[in-house]
């Protein structure tokens, strides 16, 4: 048995689960830590950011872009708390994000003595945001710990998990047992169900395909099960990507609610259906089939027709290959063409937004990487970005928080290097984290990221226009000279008002290949919200009990 110390142990349990950078802020609560890294500088990295939030963004963006965990080392209290809203995104987007989390010494804690950063109840403040949280007090545990919370972070649906240690434990040095890594096999739905589910579809005449964020790694078999339906695949945010969304069937949420009115059934795959659920409703006329990984969610807020409790690939090979045998009675949907037309036209009224979003594309390579801030651009772009693979298009979820986006770009790129990562911001979200400039230079992170500035926070200036008699208060901003700001960085930087200048920047931005600013002055844009706050079109919602 190898005689190591508890960070020692917690350094090659990463390892051992595949993961190769800790993204991670130094602090006297972890130095152990810090010390075992460098020892195993050979196996695994670490990538240090300005700001304990960016650690934790950093190490969702690269679970998000990799489907594979990740981690992130942050002293305790401040520190964490500074943190708590990425594991917040990661554990709402169904991230397998791993907090490392350092503590006072072991016999101190939840004393109230005033020991540095001590808090009280850590693990029991992040159990509130995690799918776990537990504690490593010897070296002896520490393998089994790591493997249990990444266990955990990877079974069933995919989620945050925190652990933390003491000071005085993560130099403690013991023999220890090394544990491997806890393997966890997705299966399929039962046959009977899936029966059950096939019956459905086959007397469908109007199918209606929703996913979500759970069917990114099932893009092809959903493919597959839509072809064969001839069932347009509505995305939104999340499962942008799942099938390309030039593919024949692809829709977006606008087109999804218009064939939502006359859908006879709904193959919801890896996804809450909250929105058109509790907003468009639901009527005995359509038949809801919830495929998902958690028995939880499929019942959360209504009962379905058929229920999926399983893998989504696994289980759409089996409904495929059940839906093969005999005749394939569907035919296209004769609403698509008309209700494509009308989206096509709301669109056109969505300018410059669009021509800027196509110029993005234009620049971006096909396995580019794009991620979209909360900003105007970035609500034009769940509807109209044109997306070609899973994982290559990237939005914060219902969590929508503010400013996630550089900080998380910058892990993508970590995790994917030598593709190009383009980030659409605002002025208002892009300063939360500007100044892990610094981290993208350091670290050489070419992220581009193209600052749409309209000097407000834009959306809520427009609340404030339109429902509070243009009261406005609090969404004028003062912001910096983005350029000269990004270059006192030693980072490259443009500027550029019109759709063919923002083109040829990000081509010149990713041919030098080093961190970049596009500063993107605007007016006022149009809102983008009569496409996405969409009207009830169906009945009223129940919650009929289970058979």
């Amino acid at each position: 048995m190898p005689r190591l110390t508890t960070a020692e142990a917690v350094i090659d349990s990463l390892v051992a689960h595949g993961i190769d950078t800790l993204y991670a802020l130094p602090g006297v609560h972890n130095d152990p830590l810090f010390d075992a890294a460098f020892k195993a500088q050979d196996r695994i990295r670490v990538l240090h950011p300005r700001h304990e939030q960016t650690a934790g963004y950093m190490a969702l963006g690269a679970a998000l872009v990799t489907g594979r965990p990740q981690a992130f080392a942050v002293v305790p209290g401040p520190g964490v708390l500074n943190a708590a809203t990425p594991v917040l995104l990661a554990q709402s987007m169904c991230a397998p994000v791993l907090a490392l989390a350092g503590q006072i010494p072991s016999f101190a804690i939840d004393q109230g003595h005033g020991h540095l950063h001590e808090i009280h109840d850590q693990p029991g403040l992040l159990r509130h945001i995690t799918k776990g949280a537990g504690r490593v007090r010897a070296p002896q545990e520490a393998f089994s710990k790591v493997a249990q919370a990444i266990g955990l972070a990877v079974s069933g649906r995919p989620g945050a998990v925190a652990l933390e240690c003491a000071i005085d434990v993560w130099g403690q040095a013991a023999e220890v047992i090394p544990v491997p890594p806890i393997r966890w096999q997705p299966a399929a739905a039962d046959a009977a169900a899936v029966g059950d589910a096939a019956t459905l579809l086959r007397q469908a005449k109007r199918p209606l395909i929703v996913v979500g964020a759970g069917a990114l790694d099932a893009g092809a078999e959903t493919q597959a099960v839509a072809e064969l339906l001839q069932a347009p695949v509505m995305s939104f945010r999340r499962g942008r990507g799942v099938i390309p969304t030039t593919h024949p069937l692809a829709v977006s949420m606008t087109e999804g609610h218009g064939l939502w009115k006359t859908a006879d059934a709904v193959l919801a795959i890896g996804t809450r259906l909250y929105w058109p659920q509790s907003n468009w409703g639901v009527d005995d006329a359509m038949k809801v089939i919830r495929l998902d990984i958690d028995a939880e969610e499929i019942t959360r807020f209504r009962h379905p027709a058929c229920a999926l409790l399983g893998d989504a690939a696994a289980t759409l090979r089996a409904l495929l290959a059940v839906l093969r045998q005999g005749e394939a009675p569907w035919q296209p949907n004769t609403d698509l063409p008309a209700i494509r037309a009308i989206f096509a036209d709301r669109m056109a009224r969505q300018e410059p937004v669009m021509a800027f979003l196509r110029a993005i594309r234009a620049a971006l390579p096909a396995d580019g990487l794009f991620l979209e801030d909360v900003t105007q651009a970035g609500f034009g772009a769940r509807l109209g970005f044109t997306v070609h693979a899973p994982r290559t298009y990237f939005s914060p979820g219902y969590q929508d928080a503010l400013g996630w986006g550089y900080g998380t770009a910058l892990g993508v790129q970590a995790a994917a290097p030598g593709r190009k990562v383009a980030l659409a911001t605002g002025d208002g979200g892009f300063l939360f984290q500007a100044a892990e400039l610094a981290t993208a230079m350091r670290h050489r992170l070419p992220v581009v990221a193209v600052v749409f500035d309209d000097s407000a926070f834009g959306n809520v200036r427009r609340i404030q226009a339109l429902q509070y008699g243009n009261r406005q208060i609090a969404s004028d901003l003062a912001n910096p000279d983005f350029v000269a700001f990004a270059r006192s960085f030693g980072a490259t930087a443009f500027r550029t008002d019109t759709p063919d200048g923002l083109e040829d920047a990000l081509r010149r931005a990713f041919a030098l290949d080093t961190p970049a600013i596009i500063h993107v002055p605007v007016g006022e844009l149009p809102s983008p919200w009569d496409m996405i706050l969409l009207p009830r079109v169906r009945g009223p919602i129940g919650r009929p009990a289970l058979p």
